[in-house]
């Protein structure tokens, strides 16, 4: 059956429906049942017959993917060290060099590695430990020294 006989039918037997006397209710209940899937398929028909129509109107975009859209900046920002904690950076933008030898406090390193990464505040934290260590030893060498040379000075004056 096409679409225009059943919306017929289901016409016809609604108004036969209402001319009816009561005995013959279960045929009515029958087709009040089929009347509104039907309805609602033909109310759904124009929605989808609009959304097809609206679908190749607009051609679909295609995806792009972020990487695309996103713009990315290239740094390099290489900082150096000493075994005696002197840190010193450089920075290169595209190629070229933008900041050279520039001198950095080893706490400043510290910090900034701890906000980077744990990996990176580890290896760090773990050089500076050294060079901490080495200027320990150094101060407790000078100490040693300045002692000795108190002694001296003091059996020369005595």
């Amino acid at each position: 059956m096409t679409e225009e006989q059943t919306s017929t039918e289901q016409t016809a037997s609604a108004q036969s429906e209402q001319a009816q006397p009561e005995s013959a209710q279960p045929e009515s209940t029958q087709s009040e049942s089929a009347q509104p899937q039907s309805e609602q398929s033909e109310s759904a028909q124009p929605e989808a017959e609009s959304a097809a129509e609206a679908a190749p109107k607009k051609p679909r975009a295609r995806k792009q993917s972020t990487v695309k859209k996103t713009r990315t900046v290239e740094l390099t920002l290489t900082v150096t060290g000493t075994a005696d904690g002197e840190w010193q950076a450089d920075l290169m933008h595209a190629g070229k060099r933008i900041v050279q030898g520039l001198p950095v406090a080893a706490a400043a390193v510290s910090k900034a590695a701890a906000e980077l990464h744990q990996d990176i505040s580890d290896t760090i934290e773990s050089v500076l430990n050294e060079a901490r260590q080495q200027h320990e030893a150094k101060l407790a060498e000078l100490e040693a020294e300045v002692e000795r040379v108190r002694k001296a000075l003091a059996e020369l004056e005595g």
